[in-house]
């Protein structure tokens, strides 16, 4: 049976048309993020955008991950708590329409009475378990709001996320450091890890972020590399608050431009780590349609 794997996003929407085996057949994309449908026309646009894969041999069934699950997307589909596997999310999936469509729940966890919750990231996990077939360790997906977490026995067993890409984009467009750096500027390697590496001082991410602003008034810096420098304050923030083995190979999962500079900061902490990209969602639901249609 073929099935039709959706990541669908705050800002996009993905599709894949999967074999039986997982291959990807074919791959759609477009503009259509949970924001820009109105209330009542989620059905409309996943029928504009794999209507003719849904009706295509076999009557293939349909996953959705990701904010189409959540309160202003097409139907919620409640979290899943931690400690939970393929098993644990496959009895919460929530029928949409037919029986041959369903959203597949987020992942939610407590910290201290405080609750953190993830959408879309619980699949690209499990995607990489199958890949990469190592069921016990430390997953990090960069992004906006960046996710690190836990898995022991296929199981995701706790997770935090940071603010880290947002708090970035903040610091670059709407802080006084937005006058002296270049955030287009491409990536600057060598500024980057000077940036992780101070990180580390113990003085704080509040005070070292103003660093960010006297190596441009005293010219130390120029625009592109304080881009960067500021990137590797915050990543090397994020990094400092880690529990870090270097016998354990960390999975990172994300775009180049982001897993590169993780990669960089694990590397420079004696950490080894793997690299994924977008095949690990096609993956994750590849293996939640076995779990769910054996």
């Amino acid at each position: 049976m073929n099935l039709v794997a959706i990541d669908w996003g705050t800002s996009s929407l993905r599709g894949a048309l999967l074999d039986a085996g997982g291959r990807v057949l074919d791959e759609r994309s477009a503009p259509r993020g949970i924001l820009s449908v109105p209330a009542g026309e989620f059905g409309t646009v996943f029928e504009s955008l794999v209507g003719d894969w849904m009706r295509g041999p076999g009557h293939p069934r349909c996953l959705i991950s990701g904010m189409a699950g959540s309160k202003q997307g097409w139907v919620e589909a409640p979290y899943c708590a931690c400690p939970a596997g393929l098993a644990d999310i496959a009895a919460k999936v929530i029928q949409v329409d037919t029986d041959r469509i369903a959203l597949v729940p987020g992942l939610s966890v407590e910290h201290d009475g405080v609750p953190d919750v993830m959408r879309g990231e619980e699949v690209q996990i499990f995607g990489a378990i199958a890949l990469t077939g190592q069921r016990d360790g430390l997953f990090v997906l960069p992004g906006t709001h960046n996710k690190w977490a836990r898995v022991n026995d296929g199981r995701v067993t706790g997770f935090r996320t940071f603010m880290t890409g947002e708090f970035y984009a903040l610091l670059g467009t709407h802080s006084i450091l937005s006058r002296t750096i270049d955030t287009q500027a491409p990536l600057d390697e060598a500024a980057f890890m000077l940036g992780v590496a101070q990180a580390g001082n113990n003085e704080g991410l509040l005070h070292n972020a103003f660093g960010a602003r006297t190596l441009s008034l005293f010219g130390r810096m120029g625009a592109a590399d304080l881009a960067s420098y500021l990137s590797g304050l915050l990543i090397g923030e994020e990094l400092r608050t880690q529990s870090l083995h270097a016998k354990g190979e960390v999975v990172l999962i994300g775009t180049p431009a982001l897993t590169r500079r993780y990669e960089l900061a694990l590397h420079a902490s004696g950490v080894a780590s793997r690299t994924l990209g977008a095949e690990a969602t096609w993956a994750g639901l590849h293996a939640l349609s076995r779990t769910l249609y054996p």
